[in-house]
């Protein structure tokens, strides 16, 4: 299937590992021109050259400065951006009394802002081609908070509302708008989760991992293959009825309807 992406910018945030890696090799392989995003410019220039990216760009997600530069600099090098993934590393695992408020301000810039300063800064170029994509990769905490994880149960159900809302907004201009909801998908953040909270349990870490697949109906690990290739569709021509989703890429883990 011909996803109708050859020749389109697109731009991927976070991209050096995990969840964003894969949507960029998806979108690359795809024929995409593809930037990517992330604060380690040598893992960027490593990754980029990997998979076939066609720009990387150190920005740090915290830091309005740093993403308006990179927004910048894609569209002067590449063009008018096509396709936004908006993507951010993980705030940190804990419960309330563990959290300072450090963290809260850092991972509300991180987490939530980084989606609306990127967006801001490539929406009118969507608008005036009218086409656009603008996808935002979430958690299953958007619909269904995870124990440990206040952080992201706080701010990705936030960032579900914003986009829903956007989508209405700008549909009218060919833009859409989609969440992604990953479940358990093997990535280091998963490894990262896993081992947090084998340590606040006292449990061995293959206990944790089959504990957390329990849930899974499917009883085991998504791949980033498979997370990347849901994205590029989401990306696509074939997708061009499809707005203001949450799309679970879960193996039916979410068990609310």
């Amino acid at each position: 299937m011909d996803l109708g992406l050859t020749g389109k910018v697109a731009l991927v945030s976070a991209a050096s590992q995990g969840l964003g890696r894969a949507c960029a090799e998806a979108l690359a392989g795809e024929g995409a021109r593809v930037a990517i995003l992330s604060r380690r410019q040598q893992e960027l220039d490593r990754v980029a050259a990997e998979i076939g990216a066609a720009l990387a760009v150190r920005c740090d997600l915290s830091k309005a400065g740093d993403i308006v530069e990179a927004a910048r600099k894609v569209a002067a090098e590449l063009g008018p951006v096509s396709i936004l993934v908006n993507n951010c590393g993980g705030p940190p695992p804990g419960v309330f009394d563990t959290i300072t408020e450090d963290q809260w301000e850092h991972a509300f810039q991180q987490v939530f802002m980084s989606a609306l300063r990127l967006t801001r800064a490539v929406l009118p170029g969507m608008r005036a081609a009218r086409w656009g994509r603008v996808i935002n990769i979430l958690s299953s905490s958007a619909v269904q908070p995870i124990p440990g994880l206040i952080i992201s149960n706080a701010f990705r159900p936030a960032l579900a509302g914003w986009a829903k809302t956007l989508s209405s907004e700008v549909a009218k201009d060919n833009v859409l708008v989609t969440s992604v909801l990953p479940g358990r998908i093997l990535t280091a953040r998963t490894e990262e989760l896993d081992q947090a909270t084998a340590q606040r349990t006292g449990r061995p870490i293959e206990e944790v991992r089959m504990q957390k697949l329990a849930p899974v109906p499917m009883k085991r690990y998504g791949t980033l293959e498979e997370f990347g290739a849901t994205v590029a569709f989401l990306a696509s021509e074939r997708a061009s009825y499809l707005t203001g989703s949450l799309v679970r890429i879960d193996g039916g883990m979410i068990a609310c309807i």
